[in-house]
């Protein structure tokens, strides 16, 4: 598949560990890992549950803190950055996609784009060309009771680009959903990361879907090794 060019790098991982506990029961959840996922590059990593794929996720986006290493978010280091200002990181250059949607319930889709600008402070994208981007025009009045699991997700993806991202994270987009929704779902997220320049990491079991993937990334053990 091809990628959009660009010299920017939107994530760069570079010899990160992550040990949680101390003593006996230390537990090294990733092993020097090294990764770098420029902007315009959807990556797949795969692997075993308790494997390291969900630290990884929570070190990229900088809710984690590596044990050491470093961990750059487009072109800033973020691995000692005070609280505050990696509060302000994560809201300003990371999307975030979970498994459930995540979405507010009270809130219509079109809503829950508009709420990405309040917390910002940011105007983002046009919400109904993000809606409309999605497949979710038509559904812009529903709130996620009324959608079906493709739907709720398509709107995640759309509030997590709502703000202009850098990056973007996604963590298993397709489990609730049938193989038909799932080709769906992660097309659009190729898509939208080739066409808006974003560097995307899913953390996927599915691996039907991984034929939409540029790269495909094995983690064993707290080691990203290439994808047999």
């Amino acid at each position: 598949m091809t990628t959009t060019t660009t010299t920017t790098t939107g994530l760069a991982l570079t010899d990160v560990s992550l040990r949680f506990g101390d003593g006996d029961y230390t537990v090294l959840a990733l092993d020097r890992v090294n990764l770098r996922v420029p902007r315009g590059e959807l990556v797949a990593i795969v692997g075993p549950s308790g494997a390291g794929k969900s630290s990884l996720l929570a070190v990229a986006g900088g809710l984690s803190r590596p044990s050491s290493g470093s961990v750059d978010v487009d072109g800033v280091d973020v691995t000692a950055m005070p609280a505050r200002a990696l509060a302000k990181l994560r809201r300003d250059k990371v999307g975030f996609v979970f498994q459930s949607g995540n979405l507010v319930p009270a809130l219509t889709a079109r809503d829950q784009l508009r709420l990405v600008p309040k917390i910002t402070g940011r105007p983002g994208r046009d919400v109904d060309e993000l809606l409309d981007s999605v497949g979710m025009s038509r559904r812009a009045d529903r709130r996620p009771g009324q959608l079906s699991g493709g739907e709720r997700q398509r709107v995640g993806i759309a509030r997590a680009l709502m703000g202009g991202p850098s990056l973007l994270l996604v963590d298993e987009p397709t489990a609730a959903l049938d193989r038909k929704r799932s080709h769906e779902v992660v097309e659009l997220l190729a898509r939208e990361t080739h066409e808006v320049g974003v560097a995307t990491i899913m953390v996927t079991h599915d691996h039907d879907v991984l034929v939409h993937c540029d790269r495909i990334l094995e983690m064993v053990d707290g080691q990203l090794q290439p994808h047999k």
